[in-house]
Formats: structure tokens, sequence, C-alpha cells
């Protein structure tokens, strides 16, 4: 029979005490023989006391009573109570004291050692974590301690100083980094937690130390992806791991996404178009295909990766019925957007008749008006956006965004500014609709109020890299303060590194300041990445004046197929006399 503890005893004692009794002779003989609890008279009485205490609306009583008890009894489940008591009173120091008193008395408790490390994530103490986690890897069996590690990272991502957390760990991973069992985890816990802290260049050579150890596991290459953003020569890394496994479509798709995220459409494209070919029945992978390809102004190529997968997914097993309605409809909102960027009106309002998901009613109303619009009919595309529902403030923002973005698909500066100040009144601490303020007014040629403009969206969201990648661009096409344009691009590209526009800022700069060399590398590197409109027409000017005037009208014969009505690459053509 098990033992019994304590704090069972007092739960289930004072039922079978209260409660009536109904052995029956006949059974008496065959009963078990009874275990006569270590509960004594004046423990009873004090467990009696806690819970009574509790259920009058007195937990810090109960807390002081049941912790004595605990003390005294050294019983893990009544410890387990007084904890909890503390939790469910938001009391996280007393939680802390009751825990810490527990590990005391029971000093092999995994569990105990386990809820210190909780608290002092949850109390942010950081500095105290080391001794209870060098304390809890040395009791937990070896094959176990890479989970324990592994949990970490977790534990402390809302932490507002994940230096100290970072700081605090060191010592204990960098000595489990030299046990075998637990290297590879210690490693790439101890770069997360580096990433965190903002200490990229400790983090990437804790991951390429990982990836050379551990040549065969994928966990240095996730995270090498996540470290990519900050540190662009984590991608190296990736490339190289798939160069020696080419058919690891698992992190290929990965890659890809990551690629996307960061804004390089081309990349990622190039990504999803091998694992497509590798693997054609991937719907996800046909879906983010073709929505890239739209992105890139390849509408008949978006077209056939969308209609691919809506193939697929027909065939492909579903979690749900509503996700596989939802995944039907974005793609049939995508494929409504391919055929207006052909100029198939009809086909686009078929795709959009299709969509009837109420959470999509915004979505397919701008469309709907941008199709409007595209017939000469904008007033009535504005009065069907402004009908939609508004009363939620996410709503009524969403509607008014949706607003300015059909008036600038039609070149309506003034009246897009006037919808975005009325957006302003009711958000006034928005830093997008002051942002996207900045951008009407530079088109209307008010520099000054951009300026003030993109300053305040610098005020609002001090990482606000497209209002840093904004001014110094505008600074770069007017010629004007140029080392301070260089400064402003060069911050945004710190908090977003290689996102191709920025390089392309940075690119403009440096031509502008007559380093045509690296201009011209930064512009390659761009283009690569998006190869986009406007981005074509620098790169090709930067061309056509070092005396590559081939490769400069191949590049804007690019930009043109993709974008023809681009006003900066016409402009750029016909400033330089180039047929």
């Amino acid at each position: 029979m098990p033992k019994t503890t304590v704090a069972s005893v007092a739960l289930s004692g004072l039922l079978a005490l209260l409660g009536p009794v109904q052995a029956q002779a006949s059974t008496a003989a065959s009963a078990p023989a009874v275990q006569n609890s270590e509960l004594d008279a004046p423990m009873f009485y004090q467990l009696l006391v806690g819970e009574m205490e509790l259920r009058a609306g007195q937990p810090g009583v109960a807390f002081q009573v049941l912790l004595d008890a605990a003390r005294r009894t050294g019983d893990s489940e009544l410890y387990r109570r007084v904890v909890n008591i503390a939790l469910q009173a938001r009391a996280g120091d007393q939680a802390l004291i009751a825990a810490r008193a527990w590990r005391d008395a029971v000093p092999d408790s995994v569990e105990a050692h386990q809820m210190i490390i909780q608290l002092l994530a949850a109390l942010n103490r950081p500095s105290e974590v080391g001794p209870p986690l060098r304390s809890l890897l040395a009791l937990t069996p070896e094959a176990q301690r890479s989970g324990v590690l592994a949990s970490l990272p977790r534990l402390f991502q809302r932490t507002p100083e994940p230096k100290r957390v970072y700081e605090a760990t060191l010592s204990v991973l960098e000595g489990a980094a030299q046990q075998p069992a637990t290297r590879l985890m210690a490693l790439l816990v101890q770069g997360r937690l580096a990433l965190s802290a903002d200490e990229d260049d400790k983090a990437l050579a804790l991951t390429r130390l990982a990836a050379k150890d551990f040549p065969a596991a994928d966990e240095p290459m996730l995270l090498a992806l996540d470290l990519m953003a900050e540190r662009p020569e984590a991608e190296a890394l990736i490339t190289e791991r798939l160069k020696q496994q080419p058919d690891h479509h698992a992190l290929r798709l990965a890659y890809g996404r990551t690629l996307a995220r960061s804004q390089r459409a081309a990349d990622a494209a190039r990504e999803f178009r091998i694992v497509t070919q590798a693997t054609p029945d991937n719907a996800a992978a046909w879906y983010a295909l073709g929505a890239l390809e739209l992105d890139l102004r390849h509408p008949e190529a978006a077209e056939k990766a969308l209609q691919t997968f809506l193939v697929k997914l027909e065939a492909a097993p579903a979690d749900s019925p509503e996700a596989l309605k939802d995944s039907r409809q974005q793609a049939w909102l995508l494929l409504a957007q391919s055929a207006e960027m052909r100029g198939e009106l009809r086909a686009a309002e078929g795709w959009l008749s299709k969509v009837d998901a109420p959470q999509r009613q915004l979505e397919v109303s701008y469309r709907r008006a941008s199709l409007m619009a595209r017939q000469g009919q904008l007033a009535k595309g504005r009065a069907l956006l402004q009908a939609l529902p508004g009363e939620r403030d996410e709503d009524a923002r969403a509607k008014l965004m949706a607003e300015a973005q059909l008036l600038r698909e039609v070149r309506q500066w003034e009246g897009a500014l006037a919808v975005l100040e009325q957006a302003g009144k009711r958000f006034t601490s928005d830093a997008d609709i002051v942002y996207e303020q900045a951008m009407m007014a530079e088109k209307l040629g008010r520099l000054e109020q951009m300026e003030q403009l993109l300053r305040k969206v610098m005020e609002i969201k001090p990482e606000h890299y497209h209002a840093y990648n904004a001014l110094g661009y505008s600074l770069a096409e007017r010629n004007t303060r140029l080392e301070e344009a260089r400064t402003l691009i060069a911050k945004a590209l710190q908090y977003a590194p290689s996102e191709p526009f920025i390089v392309d800022s940075l690119g403009w700069v440096e031509f502008r300041l007559g380093n045509h060399p690296e201009a011209l590398r930064l512009l390659r590197q761009a283009y690569q990445s998006r190869p986009d409109a406007e981005i074509a027409a620098h790169l090709g000017e930067v061309l056509w004046v070092v005396g590559q005037q081939d490769e400069a009208r191949k590049v804007w014969n690019e930009g043109a197929k993709r974008d023809p009505k681009n006003e900066a690459l016409r402009e750029t053509r016909q400033r330089l006399k180039a047929p």
C-alpha cells in the first residue's frame, strides 16, 4: 500500500470522519487492515483552520497557517498547496518563499526546483536563477536534461531584461555544453538567449559551432533562420546545408518563408519553385509560390500556381473543414487580384463572387472598389468602402486605410491625404497612419510637411524603419544632405538588414555621392532579391552611367515588363534619352 501523505489524509480524513459510517458487519472481516496516519490532533486542527481561513476569504492567513504546517511535516503535497494558494492570491513573492522552503525541506524534489525557476522568471529575477537551475540539472536524469535546457528561452521570452537572463544562465549553459548529452541543446539555448539579448555576434558564433559539431541536426538551422534578420551571414549556414541536402524540403520551406518575411520575394519564390517541382503534392508550397509570383507582378505564373493549389487542396487532408474553406477563399482573393492585374475585370469579379467568409468582407469590398475605380466609378467604390461596419476601432481604422489606398491607386493624392488626416484625428498615436500621411505629402510636393511627419513617426515608434528609409531616400532623390541621408538609411538597415528597398536606397545614396562601384554592388543585391521596377530604374541608371548600357537596357526592359506604368522607370529612360 502506498504511503499516505499528511495532505491527502487531511482531505480524505475529514470526509471520513464527518461522513456517515456504513460499514456492515458482514464485510468487516474481509476489510483491509486500517493504516493509521501520522497526523495528530493538533496538526489536523491546524490544517482545518488553514482551509477554513481560505474559504473565508483570508488567503494571507491561510498561507501562513498552512506554510507553518508544511514546514513542520515536510510534506510535498502540502507545500504544493501553499504555493498554489499564494499564486491564486497573486502573491508571487510569497509563492517563492514557499517554493524555497519546499526545496529546503525536500532537497531532491525536482518539482520544487522547477517551481522556483518558474517563479523567478515570472517575478523578473533572472540573476537568482543560476543555482536552482544547476541543482535541477543535477537532479534530472541525463536523458531529460536537454528538455530542461530547451524550456529556458520560452520561460524567459517575456522578460524585459533579456541581457540579465543571458548573463545569469551563461555559466550553467557553458558547463552543460561540456557534457556530450547536453552539448547541442546548451549551445542552441545559449545562442537563442544571446540573440534575445542583442548579442548577435555571440549568437552567430554559437550557431556556427552547433552546426559544425552536429552536422546532421536541424536545430542549428532553425536558429540560423531566426538569426538571419539580425545577422545576414547566418544565411550561409542554410544555403550550405541545402547544397549538402537538396531534398531537405522542410528546411527549404522554412528558408523560403524567412526570405518572404524579409521582403526578398524573388529569392523566396526560387525556393518554393524548387519545392513544388520536387514535391508537387505539397499544397502549401503552391499557395506560397502563387502569392509570391503575384507580389513579383507575374500574374500568369501566380494563376498557374494558385490553380494548382486549389486542385491539390481538394486531395490533401485538412485539419478541419473551416481551415480548408479559409485556404480556398484566400486563393480566390489572390486569383481575383491576378485577373485584375491582367486587366480581366470580369474574371476578377467572378473570383470575388466565390468569397463569402465574413472575415474577408473588407478584402472583397476593397478589390471590388478597385475594379470600380478602374472602370471610372471611383465614387461608387468609395461608397462601398464607407458603407462597411465601423463601430469597433479596428474596423474603422481598416475602412479608412482601405479608402486612402484606393485613392492612391488612382493618383488622387489630395483625397488620400484628407482621408488619412481624418484617420489621424481618431487614432492620434498611430505611427502607420502618420507615415502614410507623410507619403502623400511627398506626392503633393510638400516636402517640409513630409519631413515633419516622418520625424513624428520616429518619435512615436523609434523602430519604424520605413520612416528612416523614406526620409533618407527623399534626401538622396533631391541630392541634398547626402551624409544625413546615408545615416538615416543605415539606421533603417539596423532594424531590417538586407531589406531590398532599403538596400536600394543605400545604393542610390552611394550613387549620388559618386561611389559607383559600391552603388552598383548594393543595387545588384537589391534587384536580385526583389526585381521591382523602381529598383530596376536605379540599377539601370548606374549601369548606364558606368558605361554598361546594354545591361542597363536589359534591366529596364525587365522592369517595364513587370510594371509598364512605373513612373520612375519612364522618367529615368526619358531623362537619359535611353530608347
